[in-house]
């Protein structure tokens, strides 16, 4: 049998991409903040191909302690979903908090490229695949993308990189950068704003989690020797805009 291993399983991707490994028949790990959430999403799916592994993935004592806890049975890691991460803000720069920054960088850079290192050995023994999920905000910059955006843009450019650095391995390395997804992103980054949230997907008909979900689950089941470098999607309903101009009057 078959191991997901999912960062980020409380909510949004992580937990439709949990959802989607375990309806194929695959053992599924995932980790996240809330304990209750991801003891309500292991109950579902079962308990016996499913594993929740509660950390933080801003802390490396707890995520190291949590790694040496795996059984044996869902040591060998088949496919890591990197999906955990958050936006904080939507100030421009000058306004914006710096510890909103500095959590941003920890969570969506330090944390992915931590536990990234730890489970490359077993990736490597089972010539698995790694999957990231990036943004377009890691392309296309917006005001108030700011650290949001260069943080993605880190995603992006490291996932080239582990392609690089493990060529020969036979693991594979893609990057997903989706738009606009209507999951709890934006209540996050607004601090529980609804009306915010509301006001942002009205008429659109974004992304979906299980839309990512199922670009997930088909990159991990290509053939071993076709590898998706990057996956960029947006909605219909979105596109990329033309440069902001200032002029003075």
């Amino acid at each position: 049998m078959k191991t997901a291993f999912i960062t980020g399983g409380t909510s949004g991707f992580g937990a439709a991409a949990a959802r989607r490994f375990a309806k194929e028949g695959w053992q599924v790990v995932v980790t996240g903040r809330r304990a209750e959430r991801l003891e309500a999403l292991v109950k579902e799916l079962g308990s016996g191909s499913a594993l929740a592994l509660h950390f933080d993935m801003r802390d490396k004592a707890a995520m190291e302690a949590a790694l040496s806890s795996l059984p044996g049975n869902f040591r060998d890691i088949d496919v890591l979903v990197n999906n955990a991460g958050l936006a904080l803000g939507t100030a421009p720069a000058p306004q914006a908090k710096l510890e909103d920054w500095n959590r941003m960088i920890d969570t969506n850079i330090t944390g992915l490229v931590t536990i990234t290192h730890k489970l490359l050995p077993a990736l490597i023994k089972q010539k698995g695949a790694i999957v990231n999920i990036s943004s377009i905000a890691g392309t296309y910059p917006y005001p108030g993308g700011n650290v949001y955006g260069g943080t993605k843009a880190f995603v992006t450019q490291f996932s080239l990189g582990l392609r690089s650095d493990l060529h020969g391995t036979g693991v594979r390395v893609t990057s997903i950068e989706p738009g606009m997804a209507e999951t709890e992103f934006t209540l996050v980054r607004t601090g529980g704003n609804q009306t915010a949230s509301d006001a942002l997907y009205k008429g659109v008909r974004p992304l979906t989690a299980d839309d990512i979900a199922d670009m997930i689950f088909w990159v991990a089941m290509l053939p071993q020797h076709v590898n998706i470098n990057r996956l960029e999607v947006m909605p219909v309903n979105q596109s990329s805009a033309g440069f902001q101009i200032f002029r003075e009057s």
